[in-house]
């Protein structure tokens, strides 16, 4: 049997208005604190995905969840694997040594600063971040909730799959005529 596909988030580039609430949407799920209100937001704004504009086109850029991720693959801490049909960067292992940045094809690996250097400045000032489609949430990506235009999907492709092939079916029905 084979393993179950990685979901990601796509963004559509002509619903999406530029708007950033994905990103701070994105940062508010990632605090370490509950945040309520806009004054309750002291950390800095450190959002795993970033949007991009363009004169010719506005979206948000962030992790596809590669099935054979190219950054899992470079990582020399092992500190990239795959985990509930994602691929997560576990910055407790990360050394950030950059390594998954290069070999990202989309881009969506950033370096933040790292919150275990305030506690040992032996350890590495910096690690590798990305969408992790917000793994500590039971209802989904932030991002794909707060967008006002809906201009982010969450996509589960092996659901995707299922509903793809029940309309074949169904479609195939109508065509030979087969009743309900």
């Amino acid at each position: 049997m084979s393993r179950p596909l990685n979901s990601f988030v796509i963004a559509d580039a002509k619903a999406c208005i530029g708007c950033r609430v994905c990103e701070v949407a994105c940062a508010v799920a990632h605090a370490e604190k509950t945040v309520k209100t806009v004054g309750d937001f002291d950390a800095p704004l450190l959002p795993r995905l970033y949007l991009v504009k363009t004169p010719e086109v506005t979206v948000p850029v962030q992790c596809h969840h590669c099935e054979d991720a190219p950054c899992a693959k470079c990582c020399p801490a092992g500190a990239i694997g795959r985990q509930n049909n994602k691929v997560i960067i576990n910055e407790k292992t990360c050394i950030g040594c950059k390594s998954c940045m290069i070999a990202c094809p989309f881009g969506a690996i950033e370096l933040i600063v790292s919150p275990r250097t305030l506690e040992n400045p032996e350890l590495p000032s910096v690690v590798a971040s990305k969408c992790d489609l917000c793994n500590n949430r039971s209802t989904g990506p932030a991002c794909v909730q707060a967008c006002p235009r809906q201009a982010l999907t969450h996509v589960n492709l092996e659901q995707a799959r299922r509903q793809r092939r029940i309309k074949a079916a169904s479609t195939a029905g109508e065509l030979i005529g087969w009743e309900e």
